[in-house]
């Protein structure tokens, strides 16, 4: 962080869970602790890899603090999506693996459309091979300060694969000069579920040299009951699921002009089995008797991810600018297992489990020259690099009812996906300050990836053993340009044409075929403004967009086995985004946020045809929030919050497949309440979805049990009590 920038430590004020989860940058923001109402102009963001508020910053941005998410009881991204305009969550029935879309740039093909930063290093595959699209890190809120979501393409800054925007986790720093000890415990219900549900959470921060060095260690646990009831095995509440993390940090500046910060973060997700249910087709049940929340397997199929990331930042302010290097190693594990018995059993007159695995490893390097805050010229450049090695396999098993291999059979198939991604880049990035009212922001970036795959596929039984080896090098160069006015400090009038992209890469050499699939692109059109009034009582937000994205990557079956992605078509996604705060009184706010988006495909391929409803995207999605604060006796601050989330109609797949189903609409409303005595103890109180909605965040035909539709619900009601401890 450059020395001149704001402090990010106010960033902590957005705190209340009605407030702070909806707007892009609400008017105000209530202290949980004190009640004091901190102003937007406090409100510091680092989209633009430099500290500013963010007022000034012309782009779309939605800030969540860790702590109104922690109050909220939220504990994936499922649980807060829809309090961010823009942004959709298909989540694939546990933490850890979800969808993300922004803008209506749905991830089509088998890599992801929104990039993912943790503080400010890449994490996530860049590849196309390694289903980077669902494998989305899921952190706990517990020592998360703050979740920056930027709108639009971000190719210019952050690279690859954020075409429809970017989520970027901002951890807490250590204090220099505090001792800090905080920790609280939670039980929860979930309705429709038998067991008790507890989460705890700890962290201590201890500076060792006062205004120099500090460390700090947080450690997360939580424990979900299950809801989802098995009718063919008749065992009750099947998906628990285990989530835990920690995290260790240090800060050293031992002179004012150099600052090193390393940090190392592990998180893992264990469940028993995914929250899947099985529905008829038209949304019926799937036998007669049974209830919405039934899935119907064989077997068990249960998700682990294990997630490991370690980095180190070293800044040293030379006074017209600062040099910075971040340099980070990620690690993740996945194992998935579906049951295919329905389809494969009948083959061999056994049980076929279907387990999947993953194994990421990725470097990343880059360093930034960042000028000093100026009032007429700011710039930037800099470098990046990464190297990643993946390795993908999946395995049809044949087993008997005892679970011992059918000689003969087993395995019924093997397939194996490694491959590698590397990639550097140069960019940069300008501000010249015409005048005090008139800004003018640019950026440029050059990238060149090389990817190598392979692909093998055994099935024995048929005697086919298929591989094939694949490579690639691709160069891309992105763009944003953004002019703004400043009407006054507190208002801004801007617009922003920006282009990204999602690699591209190799498929099988096999002859007659594509050797490699091209890039996806987009370019974003958008224009907004961000002001605040009468005092800052009222605040408003709005942005109206359109995105034209071009090579989109669909899936091809070639030969043998043997599949891979061609390019084909184009498609367009334009709608509006607006929010509302507004502050009547002192510790009172209410609030509204709206977002409108029409995505379509736009030429007509094997894919797609032109005017197709893009799947995944609801063409509405709202959210309302009331909140307020109030003094009880003389030392306690009490404090009561409510939202209400909507999420529109969509559909599972490309409109003109014969695989797309509606996926209805849904309704939740969600209530917090807390009472904070002398600064530091805190009573908090939650129900989530209050009136059990039955909502279906993802819905689609089951490949894997044919005949019916495999759906991820929304999480029944639940309840919550926390006591938190903080000094």
């Amino acid at each position: 962080m450059t020395r001149h920038a704001i402090p990010t430590r106010i960033v902590l004020s957005l705190s209340t869970a009605a407030t702070a989860l909806m707007l892009p940058a609400s008017a105000f923001a209530q202290d949980s602790a004190t009640g004091v109402t901190m102003e937007r102009d406090e409100i510091v963001v680092t989209a633009q890899k430099r500290t500013e508020r963010i007022q000034d910053v012309p782009i779309s941005i939605t800030v969540v603090s860790g702590e109104a998410m922690q109050q909220s009881g939220a504990s994936q991204l499922s649980d807060y999506a829809a309090a961010i305009p823009g942004l959709q969550v298909d989540n694939a029935g546990s933490p850890g693996r979800s969808t993300l879309t922004l803008r209506g740039v749905a991830p089509i093909g088998p890599s992801a459309t929104v990039g993912m930063y943790l503080d400010d290093a890449p994490i996530g595959s860049s590849g196309i091979y390694n289903r980077s699209q669902t494998f989305t890190l899921d952190l706990m809120p517990y020592d998360i300060e703050r979740l920056e979501v930027l709108r639009g393409p971000q190719g210019t800054l952050y690279g690859a694969s954020s075409i429809g925007g970017l989520l970027k986790y901002v951890t807490v720093q250590p204090d220099l000069n505090d001792l800090k000890i905080r920790g609280g415990a939670e039980v929860f219900t979930v309705a429709h579920g038998d067991g008790v549900g507890w989460a705890a959470n700890a962290m201590v921060n201890v500076p060792l040299i006062t205004d120099q060095l500090a460390v700090s260690a947080s450690y997360a646990r939580r424990e979900t009951p299950g809801y989802v009831d098995n009718i063919q095995t008749g065992e009750e509440d099947v998906n628990d699921a285990v989530q835990q993390g920690g995290r260790v940090a240090l800060l050293w500046q031992p002179d004012p002009a150099l600052t090193i910060k390393l940090s190392g973060v592990w998180q893992s997700i264990d469940s028993d089995n995914v929250s899947l249910v099985y529905e008829g087709m038209g949304n019926t049940p799937i036998a007669p008797g049974a209830g919405f929340l039934n899935t119907n397997t064989a077997l068990a199929e249960p998700f682990t991810s294990d997630f490991q990331f370690y980095s180190a930042s070293i800044g040293y302010d030379f006074g017209f600018a600062e040099l910075s290097s971040t340099t980070s190693y990620s690690k993740l594990e996945i194992l998935e297992v579906t049951d295919a018995t329905r389809v494969f059993g009948g083959i061999f007159g056994g049980f076929a489990p279907y387990p999947a695995t993953l194994e990421q490893k990725k470097w990343t390097q880059e360093l930034r020259l960042t000028s000093a805050p100026s009032t007429s010229f700011e710039w930037m450049v800099g470098f990046f690099y990464t190297d990643e090695d993946n390795t993908h396999s999946q395995v049809v098993r044949a087993l008997d009812a005892s679970g011992a291999p059918l000689a003969g059979f087993d395995p019924f198939a093997v397939v194996g996906l490694p491959n590698t991604y590397k990639e550097y880049a140069v960019f940069g990035n300008a501000t010249w300050k015409i005048s005090e009212k008139f800004h003018l922001t640019g950026g440029l970036r050059w990238a060149r990836n090389d990817q190598t795959f392979t692909q093998s596929t055994a099935i024995p039984l048929l005697g086919l053993n298929a591989s094939g080896d694949g490579a690639s090098s691709e160069e891309i160069v992105t763009y944003s340009v953004s002019p703004q006015f400043n009407l006054s400090r507190d208002a801004m009038i801007y617009a922003r044409v920006a282009s990204g992209y999602k690699p591209g890469g190799p498929n099988v050499a096999l002859p007659g075929f594509p050797a490699t699939v091209g890039a996806e692109r987009v370019t974003s059109y958008e224009a907004g403004v961000k002001a605040s009034f009468l005092d800052r009582a009222v605040s408003v937000d709005a942005a109206v967009f359109m995105l034209d994205w071009n090579n989109l990557q669909t899936a091809a079956s070639f030969a043998a086995g043997i599949s891979g992605l061609v390019n084909a078509g184009t498609a367009r996604s334009k709608g509006v985004e607006a929010s509302l705060s507004i502050t009547p009184t002192a510790g009172f706010n209410v609030g509204a946020n709206f977002a409108y988006t029409d995505a379509k495909c736009t030429e007509t391929t094997a894919s797609c045809t032109d005017g197709d409803q893009l799947p995944s995207v609801p063409k509405i999605s709202a959210a309302m929030t009331a909140d307020y604060s109030f003094a009880v006796g003389g030392s306690a601050q009490g404090r009561l919050g409510g939202t209400v989330r909507i999420v529109g109609d969509r559909i599972s797949a490309l409109e003109s497949s014969g695989l797309s189903v509606p996926i209805d609409g849904y309704a939740a409303l969600d209530l917090n309440a807390a009472v904070t005595f002398n600064d530091k103890w805190t009573l908090r109180a939650y129900a989530r979805n209050v009136t059990d909605a039955e909502g279906r965040i993802t819905s689609s035909v089951a490949t894997t049990n044919p005949g019916f539709l495999a759906t991820v619900p929304l999480q029944p009601r639940t309840l919550g009590l926390a006591i938190d401890l903080s000094f």
